[in-house]
């Protein structure tokens, strides 16, 4: 394999030219005459043809051994050498050109310039040992003995030593100021997403054009190589440099010794003024630091599946449109930009859907299924929809391929990452369902879940779908969503299946089906080891489920799509699960059947239901959840649950709650106010609610009261300031709101206040005693209001917020 810095393609001169044809024109020794007489002839390219004649005189004898063995090698070995050997003709060619051209020809500066190239070309094919595995295959054709294959390895070794010093040392002494790229753009790629690439990245570097630093940045596959081959290609972009224009490819296991040097010899070549270093795909900050130089006007582009620049100067590369994803697979499996007449448009689709634009994934699987049978297609369909690799092709080029981007992660991120293919394909993950996942089975607290979900989103491999209060303290789980690719969900889930299905420590479904999984089924005769386990299907029965022994489950997903649903039996024999997770995806609440009296769920801490019925939750038969901690209750029917008497004897250690778009929820009943250890609670999205209980000041612990969208809430009860704990208020959108209490100032650990698209036009005087208040987020017109009370508040931000109502999460 060639260094990973140095990259090129090979144009074929002749498809019928065979192998025995290329060595039968023994281009090295007619390389070596023509070489001669530049190097005698042509003042400029003279050190550059004598490196040249040592290169090849000194491989000259191995060739010949190689090329009169009469041994027939292997197909690889022959296209290794037709590489090398057409590098050679094109040296012979350009030697030609050379002296052709008059002694003050000004083309003899670009010519040497190639000649460079070149000589970097054949020096990085020397030097990875290739000669001497062709040789030492040859040696073995003819049965020579160990002694003389180690005699000759010695021989090869001794050459690489000389060439890589000659590298170093003399070939890349003054590193070249323009590479020109010799790989042609695919055009199954030449599209209208990469013209916006191009055009984004421009804008960019105008816009910017101080800036040290530029990013294109994408998940595995994405298409940000040739993203960047294109922006190296453009006229305006080598306009902006004046020409000086360097491409680098630096790869997981770079050799940054001999990049920094190239970098360096080209920023110090010749004449003052703007440079611009393309490095493609760097794979670590480390790295990047290392090959920056702080040189006046120097630019960096760095290419790399991590988010490395500042975001204002980095383009995130978008995947293809539907049209263009289908452009681009059609050109891949029928050679043109759309399918043959006769062919199943449903079955290519269906391919083309589930590569969900993901340039890499529509090429190999173009090419995989290119003159196959629709009844082989509709094998692929099948594997794809589990998860699974198509062929070793299709698991080495698309799968192994971002499977590499897991081997920059450490341990516990990469056990996160894996962790994420127990949701549903192409579906926003509310943030806190996927933090309070990980903090229970990793032990770890929320704050180091969300950097976890941070550093995932900064490498590209999954997408954080947020409003602009990402990150901020007090953000609820609606403000931020978690999205991953459907490929690289299929890629966490094969790599979790890699050991047989009893011993996997994630027990996942890949897509939704009407039942369990046969392979289950056909396994329960002993117990699973699964941590994670993740069902989703239809609808449901009693009749339909079959006995599991999950003895070490700590988190359980059903996520289904029905009006009714019986849940596992199993499940209350996980004496371990921490995190019950229920989700239905119908249009309407379902109605839960069998829902656990929680008589062996002892360790539960934390518990989501979404679009149900939850009468039986609040039971009064029902064992008290002594370590359940978080409830929410998403898209629920409440049916007056709360009313239960018993509520506060259930959960004596709960500490968040959570009500959302429960649209029959009317009043918040006094019996939460006896849940002494609650720190948040979250009433958000209940237009119907009208009124606080009265009682409110009982929730000594409580930190965060959020009544997000509460349409028809009037006012907020006195009692609120009675709250010894409270740091964060939100009443935004409630519109109906026209005023706050008025001794809200006793609020004296109160920090935040957020009041966008409020009804209240006016403050009660005791705000100014809110000595610990920081910050206030309000509308424009409600900003005055405030500005008396930072003349007295030390420190207090305040500020103005934008419309943004939304409901499109709704719908995803």
């Amino acid at each position: 394999m060639l260094p990973s810095h140095f990259s090129y393609s090979l144009v074929t001169r002749s498809v019928s030219m065979s192998f025995t044809d290329i060595l039968a024109g023994d281009i090295a020794p007619e390389l070596l005459k023509l070489l001669v007489l530049v190097a005698s002839t042509v003042y400029g390219c003279k050190g550059i043809a004598e490196r040249l004649i040592t290169l090849i005189s000194d491989v000259q004898p191995t060739i010949r051994e190689i090329q009169y063995s009469g041994v027939e090698l292997n197909q690889h070995r022959q296209t290794q050498l037709r590489i090398f050997f057409e590098i050679l003709e094109k040296a012979r060619k350009l030697s030609e050109k050379v002296l052709r051209c008059k002694r003050y020809n000004p083309k003899h500066i670009y010519h040497a310039n190639k000649m460079k190239e070149l000589e970097r070309k054949i020096t990085r094919f020397l030097s990875t040992s290739v000669l001497a595995n062709i040789l030492a295959d040859v040696n073995d054709g003819r049965v020579i003995c160990e002694a003389g294959i180690e005699r000759v390895e010695r021989k090869c070794d001794r050459l690489i030593e000389r060439i890589d010093s000659l590298s170093l040392a003399e070939a890349m002494k003054r590193a070249e100021a323009t590479v020109e790229m010799e790989t042609e753009v695919d055009p199954a790629i030449q599209r209208e997403g990469l013209d916006l690439g191009k055009r984004e990245m421009k804008e960019m570097m105008s816009k910017f054009a101080d800036a040290p630093l530029f990013g294109i940045s994408g998940m595995g596959g994405s298409g940000k190589t040739t993203l960047a081959q294109e922006i190296f290609r453009d006229d305006d972009v080598r306009g902006l440099f004046e020409n000086r224009v360097l491409f680098l490819t630096v790869s997981r296991s770079p050799n940054l010794d001999h990049l920094r040097l190239l970098i360096k010899e080209f920023l110090d070549e010749g004449v003052q003024g703007r440079k611009l270093v393309i490095l493609d795909d760097v794979w670590t900050r480390d790295s990047l630091d290392k090959l920056m130089f702080k040189i006046p006007g120097s630019t960096t582009l760095v290419v790399s599946r991590c988010k490395l620049a500042d975001p204002k100067t980095t383009y995130n590369v978008e995947l293809l449109k539907e049209d263009e994803a289908m452009s681009l697979f059609c050109i891949s499996a029928f050679g043109d930009k759309s399918m043959p007449s006769p062919f199943s448009e449903k079955l290519v689709k269906q391919v083309v859907d589930e590569c969900k634009g993901l340039p890499l994934s529509l090429k190999v699987l173009g090419a995989l299924l290119k003159d196959k049978p629709e009844r082989y297609w509709e094998g692929v369909v099948k594997k794809l929809s589990r998860g699974e690799t198509v062929d070793e092709t299709h698991e080495s080029r698309v799968f192994a391929h971002i499977e590499e981007s897991l081997e920059t992660l450490d341990p516990r991120a990469r056990k996160c990452f894996l962790d994420l293919g127990a949701f549903p394909e192409d579906k926003k993950i509310p943030l806190e369902v996927v933090t309070n996942m990980w903090v229970e089975l990793h032990y770890i607290d929320e704050e180091t879940a969300f950097s976890i979900l941070v550093d995932l989103s900064d490498k590209n491999l999954l997408t954080l779908v947020k409003n602009p209060r990402l990150g901020a303290l007090y953000t609820g789980y609606y403000d931020i969503y978690v999205k991953q690719h459907d490929v690289l969900r299929d890629v966490a889930i094969y790599v979790s299946n890699k050991v047989e299905v009893n011993r996997r420590e994630r027990l996942l479904m890949p897509r939704r089906e009407p039942k369990l999984p046969r392979e289950w089924e056909g396994n329960n005769d002993k117990p699973f080891d699964a941590r994670i386990v993740s069902i989703h299907t239809e609808e449901m029965n009693e009749m339909d489920w079959f006995d599991m022994e999950l003895p070490k489950t700590e988190v359980l997903i059903l996520n289904f799509s029905s009006d009714e649903y019986t849940f596992p039996p199993f499940v209350c024999k996980m004496s371990r699960l921490r995190a019950l997770v229920v989700i239905n995806n119908s249009n309407t609440p379902a109605f839960l059947h069998g829902f656990p009296l929680f008589t062996n769920l002892d360790k539960l801490r934390s518990l989501w239901l979404e679009k149900v019925h939850v009468p039986e939750l609040f039971s009064s038969s029902s064992v008290p959840l002594r370590n359940l901690q978080k409830m929410h209750l998403i898209l629920c029917k409440i049916n007056n649950s709360f009313n239960q008497t018993a509520t506060r004897n259930i959960f004596p250690s709960l500490s968040d709650l959570t009500i959302d778009h429960c649209d029959d929820l009317v009043k918040l009943p006094s019996t939460i106010c006896g849940m002494s250890t609650l720190n948040s609670v979250s009433i958000t999205n209940c237009p119907r609610i009208l009124e606080l209980p009265k009682n409110l000041s009982k929730l000594r612990s409580l930190e965060l009261l959020r009544l997000y969208a509460c349409l028809e809430l009037e006012a907020l009860p006195e009692e609120v300031c009675e709250l010894p704990c409270l740091k964060y208020l939100d009443i935004s959108q409630c519109v109906s709101m026209d005023s706050l209490p008025q001794e809200i100032g006793k609020l004296s650990t109160l920090e935040k206040i957020d009041m966008r698209e409020c009804g209240v036009s006016s403050l009660p005087g005791s705000v100014n005693a809110l000595k610990s208040l920081r910050h206030v987020i309000c509308s424009e017109e409600a900003l005055s209001m405030w500005e008396e009370v930072k003349k007295v508040v030390p420190g207090l931000c305040t500020e103005a917020a934008e419309q943004n109502i939304s409901l499109d999460w709704l719908y995803d």
